[in-house]
């Protein structure tokens, strides 16, 4: 984690305070640090959450890149078993993104999901433009979707059906806050 986080007590959650980190290109603003540890407890949040509403999914779509980790946990807490992924391209980096999201392959075989119950996971709905298309296209094929995910922004276009907090300061992963070791060829 970076020096300028702070931890709380219990080590599990940290903040940036405004000033101490900017995003290029932004002014300097809140930063919200989600932990290992905490990503634990979120999930298993989560995962009651989903539990308690009565929806038991027969496949868990996780949306790749930032998904992948939430829906894979969420499949082992829910014990759903049946797990895929979908690839969207969206944000190119900090605050920024294409016009629209962009599904790349390989795309799930809408025939594999008939009749199924679909849980979309994301790490985050921030425009929501990505788990909207998504929903949409699993709606046409599905017996039901439900989409959840670990952050909802207020200026979202779509109330996920399971939300784990909502803020509106951006939020770093631990699976990528750090960036990339290096690149292939590199």
């Amino acid at each position: 984690m970076p020096d300028e986080c702070r931890r709380s007590a219990d080590g599990l959650f940290a903040t940036v305070s405004p000033g101490e980190m900017a995003e290029p290109g932004t002014p300097h603003r809140d930063v919200e640090v989600l932990t290992w540890p905490m990503f634990g407890v979120a999930i298993r949040e989560l995962a009651a959450a989903i539990a308690r509403s009565g929806f038991r999914p027969d496949l868990v779509l996780t949306i790749a890149r930032g998904g992948l980790t939430v829906g894979g946990t969420l499949a082992y807490a829910l014990g759903t078993k049946n797990c895929a992924t979908i690839n969207v391209e969206y944000y190119t980096g900090i605050d920024e993104r294409l016009e629209l999201p962009v599904v790349l392959p390989p795309v799930p075989d809408p025939v594999g999901l008939d009749n199924l119950n679909v849980l979309i996971a994301d790490d985050v709905a921030d425009t929501g433009r990505t788990l909207a298309m998504v929903n949409e296209f699993c709606r046409q094929h599905v017996r039901e979707a439900r989409t959840a995910v670990l952050y909802r922004k207020p200026w979202s276009i779509i109330e996920a059906d399971f939300v784990w907090r909502e803020t509106d300061r951006w939020v770093a992963f631990p699976w990528s806050a750090e960036g990339p070791v290096g690149r292939a060829g590199d």
